[in-house]
């Protein structure tokens, strides 16, 4: 299931039914696990950890060093967890020690063609990253999240579970669960019920949270007051009691 062509370094581990593919790269302190499949043109380097059922497209490159001038080849590394389509073109780069040195990836996510994931991201399960979508340097992107094509999100930027940012967004500042941005300047456009319904959020916690999208865009308070009005009517909400603590911990301020 190793075409011949391909070229595996002696330190790297490759689990049992792993298939990899023509003229692909796999370098040393790559570890892939069972039943992933990497395509022809791969280039993979290491330290990269790789779970199980990925599947890895043609000319991807994967754990390679992160694009940061302070980068000194430190050793740092990318993990990626289990079942992840991965499509052509991608990149996904490894951590820096400014950080945790690490680049995580969750399971079940899909990165469209052209995708890029930089150095110190974290990414969540059942994200969709669509065409030409990039993730600057130490970004968190929750799971559940939606980006639209060629979407560009700022660095230290998080986007909370849940959210969808339609085609062409710029993303400069952290976007709360359950909220859908787009447009230009890319701004907040209600909540993703259609999303919610879809994973099985009851109606009463979509009613919560739409809700709270008033609470936060449309009565003109500042964010702390907002707050203590969201905590206030969450009660049993795991949902809503998510969303306020997002915002407590924002980075950047929200879009708003």
């Amino acid at each position: 299931m190793i075409q011949p062509s391909a070229i595996i370094d002696s330190q790297a581990e490759v689990a049992e039914g792993v298939s990899i593919g023509a003229f692909s790269v796999v370098g040393a302190n790559v570890r892939i696990g069972e039943g992933t499949v990497i395509g022809p043109h791969v280039v993979i380097k290491g330290p990269t950890t790789i779970g199980k059922y990925n599947r890895i497209y043609q000319f991807s490159s994967i754990g390679e060093d992160p694009q940061d001038k302070k980068y000194a080849d430190e050793v740092t590394r990318l993990e990626i967890g289990d079942r992840n389509t991965i499509r052509e073109f991608s990149s996904m780069h490894r951590g820096t020690v400014q950080d945790h040195s690490v680049t995580h990836i969750g399971s079940d996510n899909l990165f469209m063609a052209y995708t890029h994931v930089a150095h110190d991201c974290v990414i969540g399960d059942h994200v969709i990253m669509a065409n030409g979508a990039s993730l600057a340097g130490h970004v968190r992107l929750n799971s559940h999240a939606i980006l639209g094509g060629f979407t560009l999100v700022h660095q230290f930027t998080q986007i909370g579970q849940y959210s969808f940012a339609a085609m062409g967004s710029a993303i400069t500042q952290d976007i709360p669960p359950f909220i859908m941005v787009g447009g230009k300047p890319t701004r907040p456009h209600g909540i993703n019920s259609v999303g919610m319904e879809r994973n099985g959020i009851s109606a009463e916690d979509i009613r919560l949270i739409r809700k709270a999208y008033k609470i936060i865009y449309k009565m003109n308070l500042r964010l702390e007051d907002a707050i203590d009005q969201m905590e206030d009517l969450a009660g049993d909400s795991k949902e809503l009691s998510d969303m306020v603590s997002f915002l407590r911990n924002v980075s950047r301020g929200i879009l708003r």
